[in-house]
């Protein structure tokens, strides 16, 4: 699975070490930035890695700021994103199974071992489908909706 990543400076440490791991678990990796720690806009990172995902270019991407709030924001500006904020494993597993999100957005806050078990919930449960699936269908033609109007 290829997996592309970004963070503000609030989100660097933990961006680092979350791609390190991925890269240790035998995922491909692309990070997208930020770089380093120095002060940095979210949207900047937000952006090309939800547009990849939305491309196709990669299957999930992984988000970090300060909060994890401004990066699921952004992401989810970007027409076929489906990102979600979660802060522990129940709720990632839950948004795997009824969500289906294709971005993981993270607060820089989070402990590195919860972030972990959070991504590996996230990765490892499976979309129910079913009743969940309409729902998803129902988001995207609300989307569709909207960016025909702009």
């Amino acid at each position: 699975m290829k997996i592309t990543v970004g963070s503000d400076h609030r989100g660097f440490k933990l961006k680092e070490k979350l791609r390190k791991y991925l890269e240790e678990q035998k995922y491909e990796v692309k990070d997208q930035g930020g770089f380093t720690d120095a002060s940095s806009d979210y949207p900047d990172f937000a952006l090309p890695v939800a547009e990849s995902v939305a491309a196709g270019d990669f299957q999930r991407g992984i988000l970090v700021c300060g909060s994890g709030i401004g990066m699921c924001m952004t992401a989810n500006k970007v027409p076929g994103i489906r990102a979600a904020l979660v802060f522990d494993e129940e709720a990632a597993a839950m948004t795997a199974r009824h969500n289906n999100p294709n971005i993981l957005c993270l607060s820089g806050q989070v402990e590195e071992e919860k972030a972990i078990r959070i991504i590996r919930a996230w990765m490892e449960t499976p979309f129910e489908g079913g009743r969940h699936l309409k729902r998803i269908n129902k988001i995207k033609d609300i989307e569709n909706k909207y960016s025909k109007q702009n």
